[in-house]
């Protein structure tokens, strides 16, 4: 083969993502052949593949993949501007689509389906955020908000900016969520103090806290389920 650029019809039909894609499926790819896909070319040194499973060492997988800047993108050799909007790209499309059921009423009727609402916004992040679903009376979701970024404790989540929302919301309960980026959801002490104090507050207020959820890679731990409430 010559010196000039690789590109992904110079390997064998059996070596091709696309026509892997064609014939098994996109779910049949690896990260690095998705991500072949959209870069197209490889360089003069390595082919396409070789260059896209470097850009998934360099960022140490999909998790820092996802949240990489341009310019950390074109800082890697072989990655020109013209990749690395276009994986700007397809990660942002991503990220729209897996929020899309956002905008519908989803309903909640266990733990199960909470942890499923939020599980793939939430378990790569790389620091702890701390959120609301705000329900009405037929746990139909009416409202997500973030209410802070950082590491629980009881003083940073104020009841207050807890139920403030669900005040602007008229909603009737609320599910706390946060995520551990360890991606082990076991609880901590803190997570607990944090949840009987919210749980004692909604009481007062007459807005029930459901269940705080805790949320690790895929998996989930939810409070009301261990009798934390």
């Amino acid at each position: 083969m010559n010196q000039s650029t690789l590109k992904i019809h110079d390997f064998p039909e059996d070596e091709r993502p696309r026509e892997r894609l064609l014939s098994y499926g996109a779910a049949s790819l690896s990260n690095h052949e998705l991500i072949a896909i959209l870069l197209r070319t490889g360089t003069k040194e390595e082919s396409v593949l070789q260059l896209s499973n470097r850009i998934l060492q360099h960022f140490d997988g999909l998790k820092l993949l996802q949240d990489a800047t341009v310019d950390e993108m074109t800082s890697i050799k072989g990655v020109g501007m013209a990749k690395a909007v276009q994986i700007a790209a397809a990660i942002e499309m991503g990220r729209r689509i897996s929020k899309l059921h956002l905008h519908e009423r989803y309903t909640i009727r266990s733990p199960e389906d909470g942890a499923n609402f939020i599980m793939e916004e939430m378990r790569l992040l790389s620091q702890e955020h701390f959120i609301c679903l705000y329900l009405n009376t037929k746990n139909q979701i009416l409202h997500k908000q973030t209410i802070f970024i950082g590491s629980l404790n009881s003083s940073i989540v104020h009841p207050r900016e807890v139920f403030k929302e669900a005040f602007r919301r008229s909603a009737a309960s609320i599910i706390c969520a946060h995520n551990h980026p360890s991606g082990d959801p076991a609880p901590s002490r803190e997570d607990i103090e944090v949840t009987k104090r919210l749980k004692e507050c909604g009481h007062i207020i007459g807005i029930e806290v459901l269940d705080h959820l805790i949320i690790g890679d895929r998996k989930y731990v939810s409070l009301k389920e261990k009798g934390y409430m």
